[in-house]
Parts: C-alpha cells; sequence; structure tokens
C-alpha cells in the first residue's frame, strides 16, 4: 500500500535525530562565605545557593518527525516489496510485518492513510546490510520478493534477515543459515517473532546436515565471507535451488586474497561461478557503504533458449 500524497507520520525507535534541546543556562556561582578560619561560617560556606545552575539542558527528545519536517510520502521501489521514504532525507524501508518490534534499534516510520489506518516501516541501513547497499548501488534485480522461498547463507545476527522476512511476507519463507552460535542466539531469538523465518545453526558448507529441514528455494543469497564462498554457494545450489531459480552473492575481496586488486578478484570469482553452471547478469561494487565488497546475481542452471523452427 503506498501513500502518495504528504502524509503525516510518526517516527520510532529513535526517530530520524531530534533537535538538541535548549541550554539551561549555567547559574551564578555563590559567593565566597565571610569569615576566615575560626569564624562561625567555614571559608566557602556561600557556595549552597547558587551552586553550579540549572544545569545544561539535556539533548532534544530524538523523535519527532524526519529532519526538515513532519510530512514524508512512502513510494514503492523498482524492487517489489522495497520502499523509499521520501522526505527531506531520502531512506530505503520495508513493511513491517511485526509491527511495534524493531530488530536492531532501526528507525520506524508510522503512515496513516486517510481512513485512519496505520502501516509501518523499518529503515533499511545500508552500511549495515550488503544487500540494501546492492540496492542503492543500482542492482537491477535482487530476485527477492513476496511470496519467495529464500536461502540465506550467513544469517549473523539477523539484521538483513529480517528485512528479507519484511520483503517475502508471511506468504514466503526465509531459511537463515549461520554457524556462529553467538550471532545465532540473536538470530533465534528475532525468529521467534517473525514466523516466516526458519533459523538454522550448521555450517554451510556442509549443507547435508540440514537438508531434512529446506526445501528447493526461488533464490538463495550468501554472505559468508569465506575464501571458498563459491564452493559453498554452489554446493548449497545443488541442494535446494530450482532450476530456473537465482542467486545473489556478496564477496569479499580480502576474505580470497589480500594480494592482488580487488577486481582480480571479483573476476576470478565469477569465473568459478560460470563453472558451476550460474549464469551472472551483472555484478555492483558496495562502496561507499562497505570497501573492496562486490554484489554478483543471476540464474543457475537456466534452460537454454529452443531457436526458432526454420520456416
Amino acid at each position: 500500500m503506498v501513500a502518495r500524497t504528504p502524509t503525516r507520520v510518526r517516527v520510532g525507535g529513535g526517530g530520524f535525530r531530534g533537535g538538541r534541546g535548549g541550554g539551561g543556562g549555567r547559574g551564578g556561582r555563590g559567593g565566597r562565605g565571610g569569615g576566615r578560619r575560626g569564624s562561625a561560617m567555614k571559608r566557602g560556606g556561600g557556595r549552597g545557593f547558587g551552586g553550579r545552575g540549572a544545569g545544561r539542558g539535556g539533548r532534544g527528545g530524538r523523535g519527532g518527525g524526519m529532519r526538515g519536517g513532519s510530512r514524508v510520502v512512502v513510494q514503492p521501489h523498482k524492487h517489489e516489496g522495497v520502499f523509499i521514504a521520501k522526505g527531506k532525507e531520502d531512506a530505503l524501508c520495508t513493511k513491517n510485518i511485526v509491527p511495534g518490534e524493531a530488530v536492531y534499534n532501526e528507525k520506524r516510520v508510522f503512515v496513516q492513510n486517510e481512513d485512519g489506518t496505520k502501516i509501518e516501516y523499518r529503515v533499511w541501513n545500508p552500511f549495515r546490510s550488503k544487500l540494501a547497499a546492492s540496492i542503492l548501488g543500482g542492482a537491477d534485480n535482487i530476485w527477492i520478493k513476496p511470496g519467495a522461498r529464500v536461502l540465506y547463507l550467513g544469517a549473523a545476527s539477523g539484521t538483513t534477515v529480517s528485512h528479507v522476512s519484511d520483503i517475502v511476507g508471511h506468504d514466503g519463507v526465509v531459511y537463515a543459515v549461520e554457524f556462529s552460535h553467538r550471532s545465532g542466539r540473536d538470530l533465534v531469538n528475532m525468529a521467534k517473532k517473525r514466523t516466516n523465518v526458519i533459523p538454522i545453526l550448521e555450517d554451510a558448507r556442509h549443507p547435508t546436515k540440514y537438508r531434512m529441514l529446506v526445501g528447493m528455494v526461488d533464490v538463495i543469497f550468501s554472505d559468508v565471507a569465506q575464501p571458498d564462498q563459491a564452493r559453498i554457494l554452489a554446493l548449497n545450489a545443488s541442494y535446494f535451488l530450482k532450476a530456473g531459480g537465482h542467486f545473489v552473492i556478496s564477496i569479499k575481496a580480502n576474505c580470497i586474497d589480500s594480494t592482488v586488486p580487488a577486481e582480480a578478484v571479483f573476476d576470478q570469482e565469477v569465473k568459478k561461478l560460470k563453472a558451476d553452471q550460474f549464469k551472472l547478469h551483472e555484478k555492483v561494487t558496495l562502496e561507499p557503504f562497505e570497501r573492496d565488497h562486490a554484489c554478483v546475481d543471476g540464474g543457475y542452471r537456466v534452460p537454454k533458449k529452443r531457436k526458432a523452427a526454420a520456416a
């Protein structure tokens, strides 16, 4: 649902940086007590009245709307399920499927429709999500859309997974694989309130350990940051990605080879993917959000187009 006309909004979860509170003013220093040592009033006894004043004035509240005013227009992005909150500062966001709940203390925007109902959107921080960074970098397609079944490799604590959960909605599902048990605890806690997320605490190098939990999926998103990440993606695709499905992989050049330029590493990984039946569509670098990172997307076991029969 889209609000195309300026709409009154309320920003929660920290807001969009409110103004600083007015200073309380530094009070005058109290007079120094009369008399010297031995008199009834000790030296400095007069400081009790003024003290150091009424305080410095607290910082302003962090809520109150996006900077520049309280009117925001929420419009759909070209990627289905992703939105843009347009104000003085534009922000990428997703529609919250668990209203009233933030996942990583992100900012939230509440849009009130003409009929009085409210829709809540969660701001998607590209500095904390490589998928969001690729969208802002101009990716033509992320392949993740409402109703999709997604296998997410390298889910960490669930920051990006939560936004993927918003995009696929209640009709979709996200299988989130994470090996670190410390990050996995946060992932599991997030999944308790998002029923379309299935957390899997296993090593993505061994998909046979979770093959009974994961069905065939439409999309694999891989962010494992390992030297053999292309092999990990190919191995999981052979088990779970349907023919004609799609993938998105975040490549961190320094994790693969820090002795050569990042572009050379990206080209090397692309060749590996092509050898494993992946057909690449595009490559997007993630500057300025991530250094020496790129997202590559494409199809898997794409059927060849049949040539038209000769007339």
